[in-house]
Parts: C-alpha cells; sequence; structure tokens
C-alpha cells in the first residue's frame, strides 16, 4: 500500500470506455466477439498514441486512458467513434460493437503506471451516460473546450455521482455538428431556483435511496450464488483437493508479454503437480479458457474440479503486479485474495509464495521434505529465466520457425546462466520435433544433439520431470523400451499429478507392449487433462486398440481427428482399427484420407517408425493397413 507521503496527484484527462451489450455479445458468439474486440481495442489504442495519450489500464471490455490535454482527449474520443461506426457498418446488425465513452478532467493519484482517485470514477460514471457510439464529457473538460473545437453539446444537465458528494454536470458530444461550443438544452437556472430545484432532487433521492435499501434488507430475495454442482460435472470430483489453476491475465499494454504471465500460469501448475495429495488439471485444458469470459461454475462443472486458482499479471519496467483469488467453486467462497506489487526479480518468491498460499488454503499439509520439492530450483537471475519462458513460447507453435527460435532463445538463456536446467531441456525437445517432423537434414545429428541437451539438464538438475519425459521420448525413439519406462517412472514420481507424466509412462509401456499396463495411465492423463491433446486421445485409443476395446478407440480417434483433420497418424490407427472390426468401406476412406495429407506415403517407411518391442505387433498393424488399401 501507499503511504500519504508516497502519494502522487496531477491533473489529468480521463478517458474511461466500455462496450454496450458486452455480456449479450459473448453469449451469442465468444470467439467472433473476442476478434471484435481485439481489432477494436488496437484502433483505439492507436487513435490514443496518436493524440498523445496512454492506455492506462484495458480489462474485460474496458479501457481508461489518460490525457495530459483535455483537447486531445476529446479529439482522441471523436475519432475513435468515428472509426469504430465505419468498422461497425461492415457488420450485422446484431454484431456490432458500440463503445461509451467518458471523459473527465479531474485530480488523480498515481501509484507507478495506475491512475486512482474521483477524477477516474467520475469518468466511469459519465461514461455509463453515453449511448453506444456515443461520448459524454463533464463540465469541467466542456468548460476546457468550449469554443476550441467543431463540435456542439447537449447539456444533460447535473448529474448524481456515485460515492461524489456534488452533482456533475454532464454534456453529450454532438459529433456531427461544424459549429463550435453551441450547447442543446443549457438553462442558466437563478440562485433560488437552482437551491429550490436541488432541495426537491434531492428529497427525492433521499426518499428514492431510502426504499432501494429496504427492498434491498428486507423485501427482495436474496439472489443465490451461483455455485457448481456436483451432480452436473463431467467427472467425478477426486477423493483429494482437486484444483484448476486458469490463465493469469496479462493486463501489460505489451502484448508481446503474454509468454510471461502464461509462464507464471505454467510454474504453479507444475509445482502444485508436484505433490500426491493434490489434483491439478493440466494446462492444456485449462488454457482453452484463455481470452474467454468465463464463469467459475462453468470452469468446475466442465474439468470436475472444486477449487479455482485465477488471477492477473501487469508489468511494467522493472515492477510486476500480480493479483489472485482463490475460489471454492461448491460454495462460492474466496478462500483468499491478494495483490502482490514485488519488482520483477522478486518473481521467483513470489510463485512459490502463492503455490504455498493455495496448498495452505486446501488445508494440505506438507512434510519439509515436500515442501522443498513443491518449490522449484531453477534459476535466480531474471534474464535467462524470461528468454526461457520465450523459448517454451516458440517451441509451442510446433513449426519449424518455432523449432529455431526456441534453441535460439534456449541458447541465450544458457550464455547467461549455464547452470539452469530447464533451457537445456526445451533444446532437447526443439531437436526432438525436428526428427518428429523431420525438419532436420540429418535425423542422426538432431538425435544426439537432443540426448546431450537432455544430458546436460538432467545432469544440473535431476529433480525436473519434464527432463525425464524428454528422455523417456528419446528411450522410446531408440528403441530402448525399459530406460523410456524408468524415465517415465521417475517423471511421474517427481510429478504424480501431471498430465505429461501419465502420458509419457503410458506411451513408454504402449511400446514396450505392455498394453494392459499401459491403459491406465493413459485414462489417468485424460482425467488430468479433459480437454486433452489430439496425441493424447490417440495414444489412448492405440491403447484400446491394443486391448480389444474397438469400439473405444474409434471413439477417441474420431475425437483427435475433430481437433487435427490433418493428423495423418489418426487417420492411420483409425483405418487399422476399422479392419479389426470388419468395416472396409471405412477403412478405405480412412486410407483415402492417408493419401490427401501425404500423397507420398509408404507403408514401407512407416513401419520403420513404430517402434514396438514385439515385431508382430508392427506386422499386424501393417498388414491391417495394407488391407485398408496403403502400400
Amino acid at each position: 500500500m501507499m503511504t500519504t507521503q508516497e502519494v502522487k496527484r496531477k491533473l489529468a484527462a480521463i478517458l474511461s470506455a466500455d462496450v454496450k451489450g458486452y455480456s449479450r455479445l459473448m453469449g451469442a458468439d465468444e470467439e467472433g466477439t473476442l476478434r471484435t474486440l481485439t481489432a477494436y481495442r488496437e484502433v483505439m489504442a492507436t487513435l490514443i498514441h496518436t493524440y498523445q495519450g496512454r492506455v492506462v489500464n484495458a480489462p474485460g471490455d474496458a479501457l481508461l486512458a489518460e490525457f495530459e490535454s483535455v483537447v486531445d482527449a476529446v479529439k482522441s474520443a471523436v475519432e475513435i467513434q468515428r472509426e469504430l461506426t465505419k468498422r461497425n457498418a461492415e457488420l450485422p446488425t446484431d454484431r456490432r460493437m458500440e463503445y461509451r465513452i467518458g471523459i473527465n478532467l479531474g485530480d488523480v493519484m498515481v501509484e507507478g503506471e495506475a491512475i486512482y482517485g474521483d477524477g477516474v470514477n467520475i469518468a466511469a460514471r459519465i461514461e455509463s451516460l453515453a449511448d453506444g457510439g456515443g461520448i459524454c464529457i463533464s463540465g469541467t473538460v466542456y468548460d476546457h473546450i468550449e469554443n476550441k473545437l467543431s463540435l456542439d453539446y447537449e447539456y444533460l444537465g447535473e448529474q448524481a455521482v456515485k460515492n461524489i458528494t456534488k452533482p456533475v454536470r454532464v454534456y453529450r458530444v454532438l459529433m456531427e455538428s461544424e459549429a463550435a461550443g453551441k450547447v442543446i438544452g443549457e438553462k442558466k437556472a437563478k440562485p433560488r431556483q437552482w437551491q429550490r430545484t436541488a432541495l426537491i432532487v434531492g428529497s427525492i433521492l433521499i426518499v428514492g435511496v431510502a426504499a432501494i435499501v429496504v427492498w434491498r434488507l428486507y423485501l427482495r430475495p436474496t439472489p443465490p450464488i451461483e455455485v457448481a454442482s456436483k451432480e452436473k460435472m463431467a467427472f467425478p470430483l477426486p477423493d483429494k483437493p482437486s484444483i484448476a489453476v486458469l490463465p493469469f491475465v496479462n493486463m501489460s499494454e505489451d502484448p508481446k508479454k503474454e509468454y510471461f504471465s502464461d509462464g507464471l500460469t505454467e510454474e504453479i501448475i507444475t509445482a502444485l503437480s508436484k505433490t500426491p495429495k493434490i489434483f491439478v488439471i493440466a494446462r492444456n485444458s485449462t488454457f482453452t479458457y484463455k481470452g474467454k469470459v468465463v464463469k467459475v461454475k462453468q470452469v468446475a462443472e466442465e474439468l470436475g474440479v472444486r477449487y479455482v486458482l485465477e488471477g492477473s499479471v501487469r508489468w511494467v519496467g522493472d515492477k510486476v503486479r500480480i493479483t489472485a483469488q482463490f475460489i471454492d467453486a461448491l460454495t462460492g467462497n474466496h478462500l483468499w485474495a491478494e495483490r502482490y506489487d514485488r519488482d520483477l526479480k522478486d518473481i521467483f518468491a513470489l510463485q512459490d509464495e502463492i503455490t504455498l498460499k493455495v496448498i495452505t488454503a486446501l488445508q494440505v499439509k506438507l512434510t519439509s521434505g515436500e515442501q522443498a520439492c513443491v518449490i522449484g530450483k531453477g534459476t535466480q537471475n531474471l534474464n535467462p529465466y524470461l528468454k526461457t519462458l520465450q523459448a517454451y513460447e516458440q517451441f509451442g507453435r510446433m513449426n519449424k520457425q518455432g523449432s529455431i527460435m526456441a534453441k535460439q532463445l534456449a541458447n541465450e538463456a544458457i550464455a547467461l546462466d549455464p547452470k539452469y536446467e530447464t533451457p537445456y531441456t526445451f533444446m532437447a525437445y526443439s531437436h526432438m520435433l525436428d526428427l518428429w517432423f523431420r525438419f532436420s537434414e540429418s535425423p542422426e545429428e538432431s538425435m544426439k544433439l537432443a540426448v546431450d541437451a537432455a544430458q546436460k539438464a538432467i545432469a544440473l538438475d535431476e529433480s525436473d520431470p519434464l527432463t525425464h519425459t524428454c528422455f523417456s521420448s528419446l528411450y522410446n525413439m531408440q528403441r530402448l523400451h525399459d530406460k523410456a519406462i524408468v524415465s517415465a517412472e521417475r517423471a511421474l514420481e517427481l510429478r504424480p499429478s501431471g498430465a505429461r507424466a501419465h502420458v509419457s509412462l503410458g506411451t513408454a509401456l504402449l511400446y514396450a507392449c505392455r498394453f494392459s499396463e499401459a491403459v491406465p495411465y493413459l485414462e489417468q492423463a485424460i482425467r488430468l487433462d479433459p480437454f486433452p491433446s489430439s496425441t493424447s486421445l490417440r495414444n489412448l485409443g492405440v491403447g484400446y486398440v491394443m486391448v480389444g476395446r474397438y469400439e473405444e478407440a474409434i471413439v477417441d480417434f474420431k475425437k483427435a481427428i475433430k481437433l487435427e483433420p490433418n493428423d495423418l497418424f489418426t487417420h492411420l490407427r483409425l483405418a487399422g482399427t476399422y479392419i479389426k472390426l470388419g468395416r472396409e468401406k471405412e477403412a478405405q476412406a480412412e486410407a483415402a484420407e492417408v493419401l490427401r495429407i501425404h500423397p507420398k506415403f509408404s507403408l514401407e517407411h512407416y513401419a520403420k517408425t513404430l517402434p514396438y518391442k514385439d515385431q508382430s505387433v508392427v506386422d499386424d498393424t501393417i498388414a491391417c493397413l495394407r488391407k485398408a488399401g496403403l502400400k
């Protein structure tokens, strides 16, 4: 908190804006609304900067900006509304996104990049009086721009503003006028008439407020708290505390800093999943809610969890502000909520603090050894940490350029801190990516570089589960099945609630032809990651095929194809499964899809990529595909 001595004040023109009917738009089309919102925000930010303004904050559909000049603030608002009107004309009537804008000139308190106080509050209240696509200004703004702009104004009278003692004069800006300063509807009241009017209005307001209070306290039925229902959950609640960590919202002005808020979320998920005493939903599933307006109830019921952690990150200069709130979805209670204002270099300690706060709120008791496992080692050097987060973001693109950039950023992180293990792990994964997708001209060289990087990572920190899952994948590719299983088992031991660790062990057991053992791990991976990747669904489908559960396999293969229509390997598996069931026409249709995706597909080459321990499994797989019409 700011002390009295720390409070700084200044006079500023404040622009407050939000979308009229935003909830209706989101309810009708979330993705389309978010696309329009993002595009319109960019237009607004550009015009605000053009008129020497600064975007202070932009949560949800709202936007707050400040200007040194009142004239510039109004000019900016007028240009924004004119530009958005043009864009809305290209949209269907029910999809148009109309902003309301309010502008006030007032005293504000300054804390870092943020501003607070009555000056801001009045702007927000005035904004609510504006029409969609319109602008309202306070009397202080009007007094400064009265004859300076070619605009007319409509006087809306003195408006009572919540938490502000005196009424505020409000004017509507009439943007189509070519006059300067003409006011419609303004009448100068005589002093006694004004006092009489104020007395009458005040009396009415007092009576009205009293009526509202009586209604709310005594007459109106208390609205039910929207809580999650166990009966409506997609999965039964686990027998241990269960949690979903939603992606922390990037509140920084620079959208390129998204990797930082994503990284913070990932770190918290990873830390929580290191204890077997908590059930933690995987990043892949919680990130499906990114950029969406969702209720805690919806998240809990769709993912089958009781608790939800959500928050936001604002990074400005060398300072970071993180807000977090932890909610019990079954009761609607906030177990705790905090705002942290720290130096950026303290981010590591802050991640641990938030993680331990969650664990404490869940009433989970950790031994000192368990607590040491939860709190990561990593690096205490900020720059390599940020480089590594960027490397992870690039790796997630799953394409050649992303692989190149991930390796470059990992190298830069290693140069800054050679003892930091995580960038070596991402280096290894990126070289594996080159192998999987044939980005490399020399598979042998890529394999060697991947193994070297993974060995360096594990030498620096044997307790990182991600490195062990990496090794398990490498061992699978080298057909070293026993080693692959050992590495995956170690990853699961280090991260008992990790979906990736369960997938790793399930996959290693599949390739070792221990099919009945593999399926439970692959099923648990889906429970930990209810919105799984196509790869996880395909792996589970393969497990079902190997134990004779063909119909269940088809269901998962079809889900995988819905997620990734051009997933060559899933189409292959589905074709083979149809042959198992004697459904040759459907198998041939899937074979045609394989050739559509990869016209030069070769069964001989594909057979070499299947790393099963038992050659008879490979032979049976190829025989089914040949019967489906592939060569």
